[in-house]
């Protein structure tokens, strides 16, 4: 039983460290100054929203990240939650706020999933993420940018090894280390 307790613990502060690191790309001044998503609690829960969708995306398929993802999608809602308790939502529309914007969250997942298959996933994630990550009304190049951050951060997560994202890190390794 002290072994279980152990893993979970364990297990708990590796999606801790994923979260954090997911959180910690959001921080970055770019995203708001020059790709267009508003310096708001709506647009932070746009641009955590589409790094949490980059990070399942990248454990897709990968059978020893399924329960990871999942646990992080769980470690999000948590924030979410407690961020939108910190703003003085009233107890009892907690529920129904959080219900609203687990379905905006599913619908950009759903949107910028489509996205990425189109056959041209740079014009499908501009069109995808003009009116949801920004504003329908912030200019076309600064969308153009954000489409081409998401695509550049998917292929940083994919560079990652599983068992780097098990260990708790996103980090790619560079091209010269070997695993």
């Amino acid at each position: 039983m002290l072994k279980r307790w152990r893993i979970a613990r364990q297990n708990r502060a590796i999606v801790e460290l994923l979260y954090q690191a997911l959180v910690a790309m959001t921080r970055q001044p770019k995203l708001y100054e020059s790709c267009g998503i508003a310096d708001t609690f709506a647009g932070r829960f746009e641009a955590l929203g589409l790094h949490v969708f980059l990070f399942l995306r990248r454990c897709r398929g990968e059978a020893a990240l399924e329960p990871v993802s999942r646990d992080v999608v769980d470690r999000f809602v948590l924030d979410v939650d407690s961020s939108i308790r910190e703003l003085g939502i009233g107890y009892q529309a907690v529920p129904r706020r959080m219900r609203k914007l687990a379905g905006v969250f599913y619908e950009r997942v759903r949107v910028y999933d489509e996205a990425f298959e189109a056959a041209d996933p740079r014009s499908a994630l501009k069109a995808a993420l003009a009116g949801r990550a920004v504003e329908a009304t912030v200019p076309e190049d600064a969308v153009d940018e954000l489409a081409t951050y998401m695509l550049a951060m998917n292929e940083r997560l994919a560079a990652v090894p599983v068992a780097d994202i098990l260990s708790g890190t996103l980090d790619p390794r560079e091209p010269n280390q070997g695993d």
